[in-house]
């Protein structure tokens, strides 16, 4: 194997592992910032919401699960630090990863889903876990970890759900809204 086809193997390896959620050494760490990848998470997130609307069978839960709420005040935002910013996100990132997980259990549990359902929440989940590895390598972690003790941050905004549909429609709004906000101000702030 000659020395050019290390950098190319690198990539494709680091491409394979990606949707699996590992840290991938070697991977671009700003992979994030380029708009094409967000938009890509976005799009699954649409065309789940797009299934689901129009499913009555299969895609009820048998409780509600919990989700943050994506509603953005722009004043608000764009006065809060970026390490705010980055634990609003980050915490976020993880209520809809333990919702999607739990809906898939309750999913399983239920009247046999249709494979098509399956399909999307499996995504999903591979998806968040993905998302939370490109904000690890931004360092959104690092940030909500290392926030003073002073700061306020206010505590999450949740509601609930009781529908694929609904999760789906609040997935999308929080990839479109607060963390497409946060990628953009962290990535503009690293590119200085």
């Amino acid at each position: 194997m000659g020395a050019c086809e290390c950098p190319a193997l690198l990539l494709l390896l680091s491409l394979l592992l990606l949707p699996l959620g590992l840290p991938v050494l070697g991977a671009p760490p700003r992979l994030i910032c380029d708009s094409r990848v967000l938009e890509r998470y976005i799009l699954e997130a649409r065309e789940a919401e797009n299934v689901t609307m129009g499913c009555a069978q299969g895609c009820s839960f048998s409780e509600n699960i919990t989700v943050p709420d994506t509603k953005v005040n722009f004043y608000t935002w764009k006065r809060m630090d970026v390490r705010q910013q980055a634990v609003e996100v980050w915490q976020g990132l993880a209520l809809l990863s333990e919702a999607i997980l739990r809906g898939q259990a309750l999913l399983a549990n239920s009247s046999q889903p249709s494979e098509t359902l399956r399909l999307h929440v499996d995504k999903a989940i591979s998806s968040l876990r993905s998302l939370t590895s490109l904000l690890r390598a931004l360092g959104a972690q690092k940030e909500a970890i290392s926030l003073p003790e002073e700061a306020s941050v206010a505590p999450l905004q949740t509601f609930t759900v009781d529908t694929l549909c609904k999760f789906f429609r609040i997935y999308s709004n929080f990839l479109r809204g607060k963390l497409t906000l946060y990628t953009g101000e962290a990535c503009r702030r690293g590119d200085r």
